[in-house]
């Protein structure tokens, strides 16, 4: 017997270890299984993944402690790219796989359903797509499922309420459809559920109140409809409700509070709810945060939320709060005592009554207070000081009276003072030079009078306010000079000084101001000429000096390129109409009117499309356009001027006459030329292609694309198709657009084709690489051009896939290099190429991403032919697309028969800008007859930037890797968001 279980035992032994061997071996093929499809590794995390050490070294590899197994692999955060293989699902001991923070794409691998001693998945921050995988339900031992801020698509498996060791539970900002799965319910373990950013709909199941251990619950962003979900009332462990942004309606419960003892942060903005805040939320006494804008709340904050003494956020912004009675503030009192208070946003309410002193005794730590909007009166009291943190103060569109106190310079941390639309009164006070982080200030539709502070060598100066961007003090009663300190302020942008009773002349150093691009001196008492240094001033977009009396000339601003609108009416402004004004080409709102100009009146530029209101009462302008109606021009030259007009006149004749034999002969030989045209078109056209590129034949092409196989086609349109095609020589993999010859026009553009694009070289453009002019078996004629391949496809692809798993999202920055990389194409075909061209087709069809998603500029997929600023009659020749761009693209006046121009293409890219931040076409049907793409994001900008940007592009570069916290915004940095708002403006000015 003895001898019996020494055998069993040894030959235990033996299996074992042949097991554990045979595990090994597993494991260290399905790393390199894995390892095999990664394309990126910029860290070179891989590098150590080789022979020469044990797998179970390398980077991001865990092994159990009692035999070489892994159990565990984790290379977060690490940049890198490919699949995620499916191999993975050997490694039959892993308890743990952490690949967040990457830019894997493609599908969550099904086999992952083997692992069944998996505790811990997070595939966050990646460009996953594709459905969640149903057998992911196998995996039982599961207790932390993290797949948010992915491109997922389909419904949330119900299979997924059978893992119940579940306690984290992330599917936020994916693309998920569907009601909110009833099986949920059945996660008792749950700690942690955020669904939010998706476009779930449906109610809140009831299932949902059986999670008695849910701390935090996010939905925001979704389409979810209903009351207060009530199954929410029996989870009294929540710290955390996030429903905004959703369809929820009706009241809320007056004793909701009284059920959340443990609550921290509760949001509930951008729904439907009405009747009163809940005086019982002031029982949950660990809130943090209350935010409920933009509702249709009534009544009052309850003076209870002063027992909040850890409250830091309260937020109540445009609802109908207040009675509209003198008390209405007295709240106000109570939250003196939320000690670590840092935001209150009551505004665009109905609150009434007098600013209460109390105010001033909100907590040291505030940083944000707003409470315009309101009918609020008083004064702002001098211990405004006493809050030393604001970071902004916006008091605008109430009634306020008094002066601007002193005190406010104490505020050094301000960085935004809007105190516009009131009754202000007294003078802006010099101290608000100490406000050294200052970069938006609003003083507009007040009383204010006196000077603009100007001592710019004393500390309290507006001089020293050197991060100032946006100065609006219009509609005021200011007077005396404009500083030449306020000039030194380079750092401004935007200047509304409107509506005063500024004096003296407009300061010749003006040219300092080198960011300004907004500038409105209208309607004060300016006198003297406007400087020629005003030209120096590169990024004007927009002059308004109406209604004062500058004298002189209009000096020379053709430096200023990116100038749209000019008005110098009302002045006694003399002398002729610049030309640099006819030539401006992006110009397109002018008012000269009241003024003392003279001379011809130009017909071209944005003179050829004027009222005459532009020119009213200027009695010596003549010429110009018909509609003018203005008297002609009438020279009384002298008798020199007379004599060489006479010697000029003469050398013209001569010229003519000799030019005329030269027509005759040439005449001859036109006549000669037009009798063999017909016999030889073929050949003209392989010439001309030939000239211009290395000829290729119909057969290496036919060969190339399978025959022009079906498998192999790319795209097709009107005036031809293309084909993916191989070079069997080389291997080289290019991109055939076979021209429809049947189709009108088709044959005399492929000539025109060669011509403009033998001399137009941009690495934003698809490149060309060869022609074909000859015929096909048949002997019928056949055209093509060849260009370079572009393997990521096209733009549309991207932002709109046609499938639910075609393509992964773009980040933030790739969409901004994209915008770069086409703005740079047409820069070049506008500004830089031999013969400026307008592309007039401006869509994201149009443009072509390569291996590295940079862009070209092509068509149908791959390339078409820009228009030129040709002296043929018909231009349109010149295009292998004989009309004007596409339905919501094309620049509207081209519907009305305009010509085209570079402005029809700065039109079409200022929507393809809107296009690729939003996600939404220009023909999206939420845009009906009265709204538009561009109306769109321009009623959004700039604090609802957050609401129309395509949540997919939050991955990566831009945003922060935050895992708590449900407004997006909130885990944006001020740059990066004021680089979204930057680029969003661009589009919607174009």
């Amino acid at each position: 017997m003895t001898v019996l279980l020494v055998f069993l035992f040894s030959f235990s032994l033996k299996y074992a270890a042949a097991t554990a061997f045979h595990g090994n071996e597993t494991d260290k093929l399905a790393l390199l299984e894995f390892k095999s499809q990664i394309t990126e590794d910029p860290s070179r995390v891989f590098a150590s993944w080789n022979e020469s050490v044990h797998f179970c070294q390398w980077t991001g590899i865990k092994c159990g402690p009692s035999e070489e197994r892994v159990i565990g692999l984790n290379l977060k955060g690490l940049s890198l790219a490919g699949i995620i293989s499916g191999h993975l699902g050997n490694l039959s001991l892993l308890n743990s796989l952490d690949l967040a923070e990457n830019s894997f794409h493609d599908e969550i691998p099904p086999q992952l359903s083997t692992l069944t001693r998996l505790q811990y998945l997070n595939l966050s921050f990646n460009f996953l797509t594709g459905g969640i995988p149903v057998n992911l339900s196998h995996c039982v031992n599961l207790e932390s499922l993290v797949l948010d801020h992915n491109n997922l698509v389909g419904q949330i498996p119900y299979q997924v309420g059978s893992l119940t060791k579940l306690q984290k539970l992330y599917f936020r900002n994916n693309n998920l459809t569907g009601v909110f799965p009833g099986s949920l319910g059945n996660l008792t373990s749950l700690e942690e559920l955020y669904l939010s950013y998706n476009n779930l709909e449906g109610e809140v199941p009831a299932s949902l109140a059986q999670l008695t251990k849910l701390r935090l619950l996010g939905l925001s962003v979704n389409s979810l409809s209903g009351e207060f979900p009530p199954s929410l009332y029996n989870l009294s462990s929540l710290e955390l409700i996030a429903l905004s942004f959703n369809n929820f309606s009706g009241n809320l419960r007056s004793d909701l509070g009284d059920y959340f003892p443990n609550l921290q942060k509760l949001y509930l903005g951008n729904c439907q709810f009405i009747g009163s805040i809940p005086s019982s939320l002031a029982n949950a006494s660990k809130l943090l945060q209350l935010d409920f804008p933009e509702n249709n709340l009534t009544g009052n904050i309850p003076k209870g939320f002063g027992n909040l003494r850890n409250l830091l956020w309260l937020n109540v912004n445009r609802n109908h709060l207040g009675y509209g009675k003198h008390d209405d503030l007295d709240f106000v009192n109570s939250l003196t005592n939320c000690s670590s208070l840092k935001m209150l946003h009551l505004g665009d309410n109905q609150f009434v009554g007098t600013l209460p002193h109390s105010i001033v005794n909100l907590s040291s730590q505030i940083q944000r207070l707003l409470i315009f909007g309101n009918r609020i009166g008083g004064s702002i009291p001098r211990e405004i000081s006493n809050l030393v943190n604001l970071n902004l103060l916006d008091m605008s569109n109430s009634n306020l009276t008094g002066g601007i106190p002193d005190s406010v310079g104490r505020l050094t941390n301000l960085g935004s003072l809007n105190l516009g639309s009131n009754l202000l009164t007294g003078v802006i006070p010099s101290s608000i030079g100490n406000l050294t982080a200052l970069v938006y200030l609003y003083l507009p539709r007040n009383k204010l009078e006196g000077n603009i502070p100007s001592t710019l060598g004393i500390p309290s100066t507006l001089g020293k306010c050197n991060q100032l961007l946006r100065l609006d003090i219009s509609d005021n009663h200011l007077t005396g000079t404009i500083p030449q300190q306020l000039i030194a302020l380079s750092s401004l942008t935007k200047i509304y000084a409107f509506y005063n009773s500024l004096t003296g002349p407009i300061p010749v150093y003006i040219g300092n101001w080198s960011h300004l691009t907004y500038l409105d001196f209208s309607y004060n008492n300016f006198s003297g000429m406007i400087p020629r240094s005003l030209g120096k001033c590169l990024s004007l977009e927009e002059i308004y000096m109406k209604g004062n009396s500058l004298q002189g000339t209009i000096p020379d601003l053709e430096d200023l390129q990116d100038l749209q609108s000019l008005d110098l009416s009302l002045n006694n402004l003399s002398g002729p109409i610049p030309h640099f004004i006819a030539n401006h080409t992006s110009l397109h709102s002018l008012n000269l009117s009241f003024n003392n100009l003279e001379g011809e009146v130009p017909i071209t530029g944005i003179f050829s499309n004027l009222s005459a209101d532009v020119f009213v009462v200027n009695s010596k302008l003549c010429g110009g356009i018909q509609e003018l109606h203005l008297q002609p021009c009438v020279y009384h030259k002298t008798q020199k001027t007379q004599k060489k007009h006479v010697l000029a006149l003469k050398y013209i004749l001569t010229i003519v006459f000799a030019a005329s034999f030269s027509t005759l002969a040439l005449l001859v030989v036109f006549v000669c030329w037009r009798r063999n045209l017909k016999d030889r078109p073929e050949q003209e056209d392989r010439s001309e292609s030939a000239r211009f590129y290395p000829n290729i034949s119909y057969e290496e092409l036919r060969i190339a694309t399978g025959g022009f196989s079906s498998e192999n086609l790319i795209g097709s349109g009107s005036f031809g198709s293309v084909y993916k095609g191989t070079f069997t020589s080389d291997g080289m993999v290019v991109a055939v657009k076979v021209l429809n010859l049947q189709h009108h026009g088709a044959s005399k553009s492929f000539t025109a084709e060669c011509q403009a694009l033998r001399n137009i070289r941009h690495r934003n453009l698809v490149k060309v690489i060869s022609a074909c002019s000859s015929s096909d078996f048949k002997g019928n004629d056949f055209k093509a051009l060849v260009f370079q391949f572009m393997p990521k496809g096209n733009l549309d692809e991207w932002l709109h896939p046609e499938t639910e798993i075609q393509k992964s999202s773009l980040t933030i920055l790739q969409r901004m290099n994209i915008i770069i990389d086409v703005a740079s194409a047409l820069h070049y075909l506008h500004h830089q190429c031999p013969t400026p061209m307008i592309h007039c087709d401006i869509k994201p069809q149009n443009i072509l991403l390569d291996e590295d998603l940079t862009a070209h500029l092509g068509d149908f997929g791959l390339v078409k032919l820009v228009l030129g600023f040709s002296n043929a009659p018909e231009p349109h020749l010149f295009s292998s697309l004989g009309v004007m761009g596409t339905i919501g693209y094309a620049a509207p006046e081209y519907g009305m028969g305009s010509k085209v121009s570079i402005l029809g293409d700065i039109y079409s890219f200022g929507i393809l800008i809107l296009e690729i931040f939003t996600g939404r076409r220009p023909t999206d049907h939420l845009f009906q007859p009265s709204s538009s793409l561009h109306h769109f994001a321009e009623t959004a900008l700039p604090e609802k930037v957050m609401e129309i940007l395509h949540k997919t592009a939050f991955h990566g570069e831009m945003t922060s890797k935050a895992t708590d916290g449900e407004e997006c915004w909130a885990s944006i940095k001020k740059e990066q968001m004021e680089c979204l708002v930057g680029i969003l403006e661009i589009g919607v000015a174009c």
